[in-house]
């Protein structure tokens, strides 16, 4: 198939901004879309770059869970949640999320407990304790886990 001009400029600025960074089908869509293009002139592009490999979702979520886990010490319950917004599948978010090691999770999740008690200035052991599971909570934590670390970690409470 032939592209008009607009869908031949428009893959070109999405071909290069693949390059540049992992992107969802969904996003790029998205900016198909923004860049002028109807639905039935966007669906030729989007499947092109696909068919080339600057868009791949498994790929974009692998790097995704990597990069949330490892630099903004995100849980997987927060992880999954922002892979759904990107419109990416369940089987697809699943695998990816088992990239993240056991032990290193468990000890991210450790780690950032023993930091965040150091800023808490309650004395009330129990008012300690929710602060620190709302805060395991809100990185998307599971619940069990945070559970077991804060018993394990016995953080004066």
């Amino acid at each position: 198939m032939e592209f008009t001009n607009l869908q031949h400029d428009s893959y070109m600025r999405a071909a290069a901004l693949c390059s540049r960074s992992e992107r969802s089908s969904a996003s790029i869509y998205q900016k198909l879309k923004d860049w002028g293009l109807n639905e039935d002139e966007a669906i030729p592009v989007a499947e092109r770059l696909i068919r080339e490999k600057f868009i791949n979702d498994e790929r974009f979520s692998r790097s995704y869970v990597r990069d949330k886990f490892r630099f903004n010490k995100w849980g997987k319950i927060k992880i999954a949640y922002c892979l759904r917004m990107e419109k990416i599948q369940p089987p697809v978010i699943e695998s990816a999320l088992e990239e993240i090691d056991g032990p290193d999770y468990r000890e991210t999740l450790s780690a950032l407990l023993k930091e965040k008690n150091k800023s808490i200035k309650s004395s009330d052991p129990y008012e300690r304790k929710a602060k620190l599971f709302r805060f395991a909570q809100g990185r998307g934590f599971e619940t069990e886990l945070i559970h077991t670390v804060l018993n394990d970690l016995k953080l004066d409470v």
